[in-house]
């Protein structure tokens, strides 16, 4: 396992898997280990995909500083990472609150970038968020669905103060099979929910300032939803992408937050698609 040192000193583990163009692969949680990618539905039998640790998790070091942790603070990890590679500009793929990241390194960065895909991504760098009617369309799709009067259950009882994951799990993914349950299991040892706040942090985001400097983004964009997806559901991605130069968004149909675990095919065909055009 390679790993390279943060400007701060900080280990950060990455794992190269695949063949192909490398494709750096920021993880969301926020702030769980990249593992939960796996090899993105079989993107690597087209890609090098280059999953990165972010500090703290998985195999990465421990920061003495835990202000690091903040989301735009780690900008700084991922220029680290296109150095210690060697690459000029690199395409780059963000899942979820990783988005957020990857937004503030195209923001700072904006010649280095070049080809950027957002999965499903949160958007509090740009000022845009879901709300509860955005959540609750999404969960309306799936009505019908033998696991959904429990699942739905379970993410009213989240209003309450009980955060119950795995009961809610099948209206983020869009559905209940085995590959979803043991992805859900598998979170178990990745996630780092201790972070969170740390991430987003006061001071993380600047949406007007961001929003600013993406006009120097020349590469293009794409945002990738899920029609069951609540977060951000197809209407607010498609705002998302008009947040950048050469934006556009796309929706994979019958599938929530994860795709490429419910829908490897069609989530590899657009993505590949993307970036080879």
């Amino acid at each position: 396992m390679p790993t390279l040192s943060a400007p701060d000193g900080t280990s950060l583990a990455y794992h190269p898997s695949g063949s192909g163009a490398p494709l750096v692969c920021l993880p969301g949680g926020p702030m769980r280990a990249s593992a939960y990618f796996g090899d993105l539905g079989g993107l690597d039998a087209h890609r090098t995909l280059v999953r990165l640790d972010l500090r703290g998790t998985g195999s990465s070091g421990v920061p003495s500083d835990r202000s690091s942790y903040r989301c735009d603070r780690q900008v700084e990890d991922v220029e680290a990472l296109r150095a210690h590679l060697g690459m000029e500009t690199f395409d780059l793929l963000a899942h979820s609150a990783a988005a957020d990241l990857a937004v503030l390194y195209a923001a700072r960065y904006p010649d280095r970038v070049a080809r950027l895909v957002l999965v499903t991504p949160a958007a509090g760098s740009l000022g845009l968020a879901e709300g509860p009617a955005d959540r609750a369309g999404a969960a309306a799709l799936t009505a019908g669905q033998p696991w959904h009067p429990a699942a739905l259950a379970a993410l009213e009882a989240t209003r309450q103060g009980v955060f119950d994951f795995e009961a809610f799990a099948p209206l983020i993914y869009g559905r209940w099979g085995a590959a979803e349950r043991q992805h859900v299991a598998d979170r178990a040892t990745q996630a780092h929910p201790e972070l969170l706040a740390p991430y987003y942090a006061d001071g993380a985001f600047d949406p007007a300032a961001t929003r600013a400097a993406l006009a120097a983004l020349t590469a293009p964009v794409l945002v990738l939803a899920g029609e069951y997806d609540g977060s951000p559901n197809p209407a607010l991605a498609a705002r998302i992408a008009e947040a950048f130069p050469k934006g556009g968004a796309a929706v994979l149909p019958a599938i929530g937050h994860f795709p490429w675990v419910g829908e490897p095919a069609a989530f590899v065909a657009a993505v590949r698609e993307f970036l080879d055009r």
